[in-house]
């Protein structure tokens, strides 16, 4: 529900870590075909096995997959980086800025061992690719978006190799098909709040739709302005980081605030263009295009936003070079314009409908969005749709 706060329980120690491996591997494929086949409006039901889907066995074009195939071609290649492995040759041949860098030190990533409050998990991030990095860990982890599969998820090794590959991983699957994820391969940005009686972490998945009371928690946020911290652990002046840890292997002192907020909303978003692009692709009846059609529209218009508690402001350049993106009309305006005075965005529009994954949605799916889309914004936010009228004129006439 929005404005409160997902629950999710798990054991926040090594051994248990160790036990829920085992019996996830035995128990993952009968409990994702229940997943799936219990799911009603609110997540996909149909068989990653579809023709259509082809989840495990379709070709791929995401951006992991294209790097991959010009590194073996020898057209592109990695360095190799003594202290963080192939972190900063991957961001940069993945064109993901390093002013995206947030920390987190929740334990709920497969690399657990290695994450504390002292040493957390840094993300990377742009608009269709995500990379995780723990410093010491023995692989970097990369989900990107391919436009008719969704999220794939693959590990690179942390070893300098004259050929490095990316190994397509499964066991993000586990997580990363849930109700959380709208039953199909997709991101979440977790809120863990405190251990319980027995020694379970609580909290769940948060997005824009979320007060800012329950968001953040296990999460540095950096900025000199944060009204609210949430439940997160808030740094407002320099050195940042430094205060609370040793981040000098980091790439960055900065745990952005405003670009954790971005990837709250951008995970959502993207697990909204996989599950309509999938009921599309399989057959879905109109009623149930136009039900699905309903929520990414009213995500995608920012309609169930919590009102931000006062001005936010970053630490990082992360909103300069954010907004320097993406399209502009011909008056200049682009949906990549922040507000954070009130809300996240100026316009109450997201982005996210110029990825590359929206475009390559079934044609029958597209107008659906652009029909119910143009009616809610011609109430709620007329200067957004006249910003999608200039940039996007194939959808919206």
């Amino acid at each position: 529900m929005p404005g409160t706060l997902r629950r999710v329980r798990y054991k926040n120690d090594p051994e248990n870590m160790s036990r829920i491996k085992r019996f996830a591997r035995v128990v993952a494929p009968i409990a994702a075909a229940a997943c799936l086949g219990s799911q009603g409006r609110d997540g996909f039901t149909g068989s990653f096995k579809n023709p259509a889907i082809a989840y495990e066995t379709g070709a791929l074009a995401d951006a992991a997959t294209r790097l991959g195939e010009s590194i073996a071609n020898g057209s592109k290649r990695l360095t190799f980086d003594p202290v963080r492995g192939y972190l900063p040759s991957i961001l940069q041949a993945l064109s993901v800025p390093i002013e995206s860098q947030v920390t987190v030190f929740s334990q709920g990533s497969l690399q657990a061992r290695h994450i504390s409050a002292q040493h957390p998990r840094a993300i990377y991030f742009n608009d269709h690719a995500a990379i995780g990095w723990v410093p010491g860990a023995d692989a970097l982890e990369i989900a990107a978006q391919d436009p008719v599969r969704g999220i794939i998820f693959y590990s690179l090794d942390q070893k300098e190799s004259p050929a490095p590959r990316f190994e397509r991983t499964r066991e993000c699957l586990r997580c990363h098909v849930a109700w959380e994820t709208l039953a199909v391969p997709g991101l979440m940005v977790l809120s863990t709040g405190p251990d319980d009686s027995n020694g379970y972490a609580t909290g769940g998945a948060v997005d824009h739709r979320d007060d800012i009371g329950t968001r953040w928690g296990k999460w540095y946020i950096t900025g000199p302005r944060i009204p609210q911290p949430g439940l997160g652990t808030a740094i407002k002046a320099a050195p940042w980081l430094s205060s609370a840890f040793d981040a000098r292997n980091y790439l960055s002192p900065h745990s952005d605030i405003v670009a954790l907020m971005v990837l709250e909303h951008q995970a959502r978003a993207m697990n909204l263009i996989t599950y309509l692009g999938w009921e599309a692709r399989t057959g879905a009846s109109d009623a149930r295009i136009e039900a699905v059609v309903h929520d990414f529209v009213s995500y995608f218009t920012f309609a169930d936003e919590a009102p931000l508690p006062g001005p936010i402001e970053g630490s990082s350049r992360f909103a300069t070079r954010f907004e320097a993106e993406g399209p502009r009309d011909s008056r200049g305006r682009s949906l990549r314009e922040f507000d954070l005075e009130r809300r996240l965005m100026r316009y109450r529009c997201s982005y996210m409908i110029y990825s590359a994954a929206f475009d390559g949605m079934p044609p029958r799916a597209k107008r659906a969005v652009a029909s119910q889309m143009t009616v809610a914004l011609r109430e709620r936010d007329p200067a957004a749709l006249d910003i999608l009228r200039d940039t996007k004129p194939d959808l919206f006439k």
